[in-house]
């Protein structure tokens, strides 16, 4: 006789781990240069292409605030599920504080990120 399935919210967690990793690989990269390299040593962008001016303006417009907030929370997700899984590699065993930990900062940092963004243009 067959019991019927556990339900499980791991999918919810996986998806947006996997989310999150596709955008850190994708946009990852080329975000650390803009920020990281191009923008300060003004190579390829005008040097006051990272102004807090021109980034207000940015975050201001909604297609900004999307990116923001599609970028910052996954990549969140993605660092909270990583950390949470490498646990065990180093010999801790994962049980309901580190899921707090883990996905209660990524939890936080996503509620942070949209306060802000609402703030932003008011």
């Amino acid at each position: 006789m067959s019991r019927p399935l556990k339900r499980s919210n791991a999918p919810i967690f996986w998806g947006l781990f996997g989310a999150g990793g596709m955008l850190a690989a994708l946009l990852g990269p080329m975000l650390v240069f803009i920020t990281g390299i191009a923008a300060p040593l003004g190579f390829i962008l005008a040097p006051d292409a990272m102004s807090y001016a021109n980034m207000m303006a940015f975050t201001g417009h909604w297609l900004g605030k999307a990116f923001v907030f599609a970028i910052v929370p996954l990549f969140l997700w993605h660092a909270g599920h990583r950390v949470f899984h490498s646990l065990h590699d180093v010999g801790i065993h994962a049980g309901m504080v580190a899921r707090l930990v883990c996905y209660g900062g990524a939890l936080l940092g996503t509620l942070i990120v949209a306060w802000a963004l609402l703030l932003i243009g008011f």
